[in-house]
């Protein structure tokens, strides 16, 4: 795992601050080298999709949170214990990322989430990876009174073993709030072993529940919750994870993340303009598909297979600096960078391609690392020279106006990106390979940014021409007609907001916290417990500025909406329209340092929703506020 220390170190680079991490904790297996696992020996998973809950209408679903064991390494190597999503009535559907929910435009989905994180016997499952009792959380032993606040300790506390609470949230959903999965709408397993006076869920899920029973007739159980998402939105690459306060970064890096796709309506295109077929619920195994989602992650592991993300923060040997006594929390840790890629679950995969177009569906879904994708016929030579172009069809909310040929793709976390790639005339054999030129620390996107390892973390999978089977029916990318999506209208007001940090009080530890504010002659700092500042009025349309005063680029994400990018100005500098492939909606932007960047979105859907930094350990230590729609 590489941190923001090592990155000094190794570079002498002069940046505001360190990131890094303690070992891991005694007893545990010592990290996995990545250099000694073996590239490109694993078929690529492709997710199929969920099944709907027996004798349910197709778009009922019960989806459930378990513990279980998955092959992310090659075969010869231990399996992992992970989190993931699936149906309880189809054990072999628990898998991370999640089976894909394929969803029709303007046809309501209904989701059970269900919390099962317990084992055989009744009893609550600890979480996989450390948890800091620390931070502003969810906060279940705080009871009623106080959950979903930041304790108090008299000395500094160990990890928190207690039972795991989730929330799912439907990330470019446009929801009510009573279905957006709000980070304080958490719950617990029904467990037979939660300690007395422990809170069972967050203290907006009563609120939620009751809303939901008044609007839909439908009443939520112990340990679970039921929402239901409208999709009254254009097609698009939606995606599912977890949302609760102040362990989101934790439960999604165990797992707690899938696709969720929305086709038809008339901002979709007709079946076969693009690349062609998609898995189908029901598929048999085998199939071959040219619709392909692609998630991916950074990871890293233990020689035993395990999952491997710090246990502590290395706060330079100053063990008073350690709330209670000093400032920095003992176990969070401001960025994470994993020491190997996977998709849909594997580290390195191979997948078999014919000569002919495909549509990958790009996610990704890393806690921090900000990546820069092409198609090289080197894996490891920089830099790096495209073999073949990414054309850019879409983006989190739907299509471009136009497609984008790319040399390279760059996607912060949470951004995904609809590509089609040509491999029509490509010769049978050869071997191309999705390589990464992010960095292997937090991205600046000013030039200065060292490319990721292109012996580990700067290799992404490979692909092997095969023979063509069949003839290619779909358009070229280049000859596309997409949707354009309708003009927001004129906004009524401008919001100026700011990125900030907290820095430690002991030196050279760096960040104890990211924050969010309003911008003004100087910026005020708020944290998640101050009250909204932000409170649109239903139907109106506003233009958010996002005044960057942190050294790192931050992608930021607001619920309820798509937004368009209007572009972005330095703070010394001209201000520039937003680059081709944020020209259509979307619902996650870079805000890189030092510079204001511009949105604008219609707020339509009255309601308590938040917006944040959708670096992970980010939003849970304060970079995300409430926000409000409506009275």
């Amino acid at each position: 795992m590489v941190t923001r220390r090592d990155f000094l170190r190794g570079c002498a680079a002069v940046l505001l601050g360190s990131r890094a991490v303690g070992p891991a904790a005694r007893g545990a297996a010592p990290e996995l080298d990545p250099r000694s696992i073996p590239k490109y020996v694993t078929p690529l998973p492709i997710p199929p999709v969920m099944p709907a809950a027996p004798g349910e209408d197709p778009g009922t679903y019960v989806i459930a949170v378990r513990r279980f064991r998955q092959r992310m390494l090659p075969p010869g190597y231990p399996v992992t214990t992970v989190f993931g999503y699936g149906a309880p009535h189809r054990p072999e559907t628990f898998a991370t990322p999640a089976w894909t929910i394929e969803a029709r435009a303007d046809r309501p989905v209904q989701v059970t989430w269900v919390n099962q994180l317990v084992g055989r016997d009744g009893r609550h499952l600890p979480h996989l990876l450390s948890v800091d009792p620390t931070l502003h959380w969810a906060n279940p032993p705080g009871g009623v009174a106080h959950r979903d606040h930041r304790p108090s300790f008299t000395s500094t506390p160990g990890p928190y073993r207690g039972p795991v609470p989730i929330v799912t949230h439907l990330h470019g959903g446009h929801s009510p709030d009573d279905s957006d999965g709000h980070p304080e709408a958490w719950f617990l397993p029904a467990a037979c072993t939660v300690p007395a006076g422990y809170a069972a869920e967050g203290s907006r899920y009563a609120e939620f529940a009751e809303a939901f029973a008044e609007r839909t007739g439908v009443t939520w159980r112990p340990g679970s919750a039921v929402y239901r998402y409208r999709n009254d939105q254009a097609a698009a690459t939606l995606w599912y994870h977890d949302h609760a306060l102040g362990i989101t970064r934790l439960n999604v890096y165990a797992g707690l993340a899938g696709f969720y796709l929305i086709r038809g309506g008339p901002a979709d295109l007709p079946q076969g303009v693009l690349p062609w077929p998609a898995p189908q619920a029901g598929d048999p195994p085998g199939l071959r598909y040219h619709e392909i989602p692609l998630a991916v992650q950074d990871r890293s592991f233990t020689a035993d297979g395990a999952l491997h993300y710090p246990d502590r923060r290395d706060a330079g040997g100053a063990t008073g600096a350690y709330l209670p006594h000093g400032d920095v929390p003992p176990i969070w840790v401001p960025e994470f960078f994993g020491t190997t890629m996977l998709v849909n679950g594997v580290t390195w995969p191979v997948l078999d391609v014919e000569p002919c177009r495909y549509r990958f569906r790009l996610l990704n879904g890393c806690n921090s690392r900000t990546l820069i994708l092409s198609i090289a016929a080197s894996p490891a030579v920089r830099p790096v020279r495209a073999a073949l172009p990414l054309w850019c069809v879409g983006g989190d909310g739907g299509f471009l106006p136009s497609p984008v040929e790319l040399e390279r793709l760059t996607l912060a976390p949470a951004e995904r990106a609809d590509v089609v790639v040509d491999f029509t005339g490509v010769r049978e054999g050869t071997e191309l390979y999705l390589v990464n030129e992010g960095p292997d620390v937090p991205y600046r996107g000013d030039g200065s940014d060292r490319p990721a390892d292109p012996a580990t973390t700067g290799q992404v999978m490979k692909f092997v021409v095969r023979a063509l089977t069949g003839r290619d029916t779909s358009v070229p990318p280049g000859r596309l007609e997409l949707p354009s999506p309708a003009p927001l209208g004129e906004a009524v007001r401008t919001r100026r907001l700011a990125l900030l940090e907290r820095e430690s009080a002991t030196p050279e530890v760096g960040p104890v916290a990211a924050l969010l504010g309003v911008e003004g002659a100087r910026p005020v700092p708020y944290g998640w417990h101050d009250p909204v500042t932000e409170n649109p009025a239903v139907g109106d349309v506003e233009v958010w500025e996002f005044h960057n005063h942190t050294v790192d680029a931050h992608p930021m994400h607001i619920h309820e909406v798509m937004f368009e990018v209007v572009g972005r100005e330095p703070f010394r500098g001209p201000a520039r329209g937003p680059y081709p492939w944020e020209r259509g909606r979307k619902d996650a932007v870079i805000a890189p340092p030092q510079q204001v960047t511009r949105v604008k979105a219609r707020f339509d859907l009255a309601g308590r929703y938040v917006w944040h930094c959708h670096i992970l350990e980010h939003e849970d230590n304060e970079m995300m506020r409430p926000y409000r729609i409506g009275p």
